[in-house]
């Protein structure tokens, strides 16, 4: 099963939850982004919130996301549970903590659940871990 589109509006409490552990700052990749606007390309945050796209250029925010943990940001991934592909083995496998999420997420205000499985992903950076 596809989508019509490669975003999946993240939903609130797991969005909440999360802030409220990690106080986010960042997110390269919102839902509505202005025009012109690349989160690719911007400097990011020193907590960041990353739900990218789950289309063929997801491995581009992962690349991203390892290499913004490495100069110390903390970067929190809301990602669709692919642990059959490249970017998963390439870059989700160097997260600090990778939480599973049981059941299958709804995004947005969709009625319901989505195709695939879900997990949260956590690079913390080399200086970030305590």
């Amino acid at each position: 099963m596809t989508s019509l589109s490669p975003h999946w509006a993240t939903p609130k409490g797991i969005y909440d939850e999360l802030n409220k552990e990690f106080n986010f700052n960042f997110d390269p990749c919102p839902l509505h982004n202005p025009i012109g606007y690349d989160g690719l390309t911007c400097l990011w945050g020193s907590s960041n919130f990353i739900n990218p796209p789950y289309g063929r250029a997801i491995g581009k925010w992962l690349k991203k996301t390892y290499e913004v943990s490495q100069s110390g940001a903390i970067c929190v991934l809301l990602i669709p549970s692919r642990t059959d592909t490249k970017w998963w083995h390439d870059y989700i496998m160097k997260a600090d903590e990778i939480r599973f999420i049981k059941g299958r997420l709804k995004f947005g205000d969709s009625k319901n659940s989505a195709p695939f499985p879900s997990a949260i992903a956590i690079f913390r950076g080399p200086i970030n871990h305590d």
